[in-house]
């Protein structure tokens, strides 16, 4: 396979000289993990403290890492994306939210999110998070099987709604609704109430589609299940195959409770249940649509090989890739170059609200190995390039 994502002119073509400067400055930045720790707890101080320090978020990290603080603002980075051919996927990335005042606004989010992606062709697809819509600890309850009071089972009723309300609207607009993966205590009522929208909406072709966190062990198996059931009462899945997002929240409360971890023993065993999924899934097409979250070279290039060999269009569209906003460039846009679907994942929101993902990001990105280096060594490449013409 052609090693299409060393091309730094097609990955940055859309960054002017200054942004790509700001770019390589702040992968810098966080590539240093004393100093985003100092500046997490410095952020995070600032904003108890309402100090005026959101401007600068703003033209850092946060012009980086998001679209704007509302779907206008986002705009003019999804109409210059889809010149390039990659679509976006707006994810209002408002955490921590607790009462049903603000699910319900999150829910009517989701539910204008997928009107505005009814009239633009560049956003096919939306996106909400289980806990947007729900309290965390009304899915942990019903996740363990623990005996539910009135008013538990009153919240989970209304979590129900707010499910079947916005999947509701995505089938009736014809826009796929993501709906991302938590952490394993809570995800099995997560994944029941995927399951009966998947059943319920997706009888002609995934709309609805569940995420697959492939560090953990049992995700094949349970795809494989899933897929059975479907087989059986005559509907479509859709799953978007990620690797995971809370590997050491994960092992560390493992650990502290004394059962086997759910996560993968290694990267290496992670890598290889993804690839697994990827390669099920694309045996499957017929039944069920995949959505390729991934920032791996390894496995994009696996997919596009297995779509060669199958004979299958890249423009296929039951099959996507896609990336986080400011992160992979060089895989999204030389994707979209050959033709793939490519979709990238633009959170927003007010900057305050925002900064708990923000920061995730940063972390992110100094924890995993290599991402930050290789993100460096790419925009280093296109400066260098840049300077010789």
């Amino acid at each position: 396979m052609e090693r299409i994502f060393d091309n730094t002119e097609i990955a940055f073509a859309l960054k002017s000289d200054s942004e790509l400067e700001r770019a390589y400055f702040l992968f810098k930045m966080i590539s240093i993990e004393p100093l985003v720790r100092i500046g997490t707890a410095a952020t995070n101080f600032a904003i108890k403290a309402h100090l005026p320090i959101e401007g600068l978020i703003r033209s850092t990290v946060f012009d980086h890492f998001c679209g704007g603080v509302n779907e206008e603002d986002c705009l003019p980075v999804i109409d210059k994306m889809y010149e390039k051919g990659v679509s976006s996927v707006l994810d209002y990335s408002v955490e921590g939210k607790e009462n049903n005042t603000e699910f319900d606004n999150a829910m009517h989010k989701v539910i204008e999110l997928i009107n505005f992606s009814k009239e633009k062709e560049a956003m096919p697809i939306a996106v909400f998070k289980p806990t947007g819509f729900g309290a965390f600890h009304i899915y942990e309850k019903v996740s363990q099987g623990l005996q539910l009071s009135e008013t538990d089972k009153n919240e989970w009723n209304m979590i129900k709604n707010r499910f079947d309300v916005v999947c509701k609207r995505a089938k009736a607009c014809d826009v796929a609704i993501l709906i991302d993966s938590e952490e394993s205590w809570m995800q099995d009522a997560a994944d029941e109430l995927v399951s009966a929208m998947m059943q319920k909406y997706n009888t002609e072709k995934p709309i609805v589609f569940n995420t697959l966190q492939m560090y953990r062990h049992d995700r094949l198996a349970y795809l494989k299940q899933q897929h059975q059931h479907g087989l059986e009462h005559n509907y479509h899945i859709g799953f978007k195959l990620v690797r995971g997002a809370y590997l050491e929240k994960e092992n560390d409360r493992a650990e502290e409770r004394g059962y086997i971890s759910p996560i993968c023993e290694n990267k290496e065993a992670t890598d290889v249940n993804y690839n697994k999924a990827v390669e099920y899934m694309l045996d499957h097409l017929d039944d069920m649509a995949l959505f390729a979250g991934t920032h791996n070279e390894e496995s994009s290039y696996l997919l596009m090989e297995m779509m060669k060999e199958k004979g299958l269009n890249p423009k296929d569209d039951r099959i996507w890739f896609g990336q986080l906003y400011g992160m992979s460039d060089h895989i999204s846009f030389n994707l979209s170059h050959r033709g793939y679907n490519v979709a990238k994942y633009i959170p927003f929101g007010p900057v305050k609200d925002v900064m708990p993902y923000l920061i995730r990001r940063a972390e992110e990105n100094t924890s995993v190995a290599g991402q930050t280096g290789r993100e460096l060594n790419l925009l280093s490449k296109e400066k260098k390039r840049r300077k010789r013409l």
